[in-house]
């Protein structure tokens, strides 16, 4: 048998970041060496991820960023079982690697991203192997890109809510400021549409009815329910849609009318939002 010191188990421990058991057990198996001994762990890494593979993976680690030039940004969702794991360093670290990884290499979907090289591997094989370290089912779910003239993003505190948005144009004074305070005024509210002909009509459709049912319920008059549900979806648009809810910066000014005054041509032509257990 081959004698497996406690330096040959720091070695690949330092390597792989598995645990010391794990590397010493690897080690066994594959009788000192090291090559042999990654892959066993490799593959220690997709059975755990076969046999996790029913669990629920609702906490992880949301983040964004933009590229060099702030003309896209990028939001990432990597999932896991526990908040425990989600608040581990490695994860996060792990996390802002994976993003780095879909900014360089232009990467615009999640299968996109996992099929990317990453120190010579795909991103899928080194997510397996953090599976691995963990013990956790991790996924990623979400890889969301948004480009314009002008990017931005925001990772709120805690790694739990991201938000990206892009403008319509770029070069001009305060650009920087209100594009910070969009990204914020989408993470804190959650908008559902940009402004209110970007809802989905089927979305419009199902308000209108809600309106109308809440109008009977109260006793309204036949010839008023109409009227009533279009009031509330007027209601509903200047709470769900990004363009006409009040600013969180400014609550006398609308979104729509914080940028106007500062550019008349201004607006956000794309965002996206994501959040844990959404």
């Amino acid at each position: 048998m081959v004698n497996i010191t406690a330096s040959d188990v720091n070695k690949l421990r330092q390597q792989t970041g598995a645990g010391m058991m794990d590397c010493k057990k690897a080690l066994v198996e594959a009788e000192g060496d090291f090559e042999k001994a990654i892959e066993v762990l490799r593959k220690k890494g997709q059975k755990v991820a076969s046999s996790r593979s029913d669990r629920e993976a609702n906490e992880g680690v949301v983040l964004a960023k933009t590229n060099a030039d702030a003309t896209k940004a990028f939001a990432i969702m990597l999932n896991c079982e526990t908040d425990f794991v989600a608040k581990n360093q490695e994860m996060v670290d792990f996390t802002k690697a994976i993003l780095e990884i879909g900014i360089q290499k232009g990467c615009n979907t999640v299968e996109e991203l996992l099929s990317a090289d990453m120190n010579g591997r795909s991103v899928q094989d080194n997510l397996t192997d953090m599976i691995g370290k963990t013990g956790e089912k991790l996924e990623v779910n979400h890889f969301d890109v948004v480009s314009g003239s002008k990017a931005f993003a925001y990772t709120h505190q805690g790694n739990r809510v991201a938000s990206i948005a892009a403008f319509n144009i770029a070069g001009f004074d305060g650009v920087d400021q209100i594009g910070k305070e969009v990204v914020m005024q989408i993470a804190a509210m959650s908008p559902i549409a940009i402004d209110k002909d970007d809802v989905d009509p089927k979305i419009i459709e199902k308000e209108i009815e809600i309106g109308k049912d809440l109008a009977r319920q109260e006793g309204k008059a036949e010839n008023m329910v109409e009227k009533i549900a279009l009031g509330k979806l007027n209601k509903f648009f200047k709470e769900c849609t990004l363009l006409n809810q009040e600013s969180i910066i400014d609550s006398k000014k609308t979104v729509g009318q914080t940028l106007t005054e500062i550019n008349k041509n201004l607006t956000v032509t794309a965002f996206k939002r994501l959040a844990l257990g959404r």
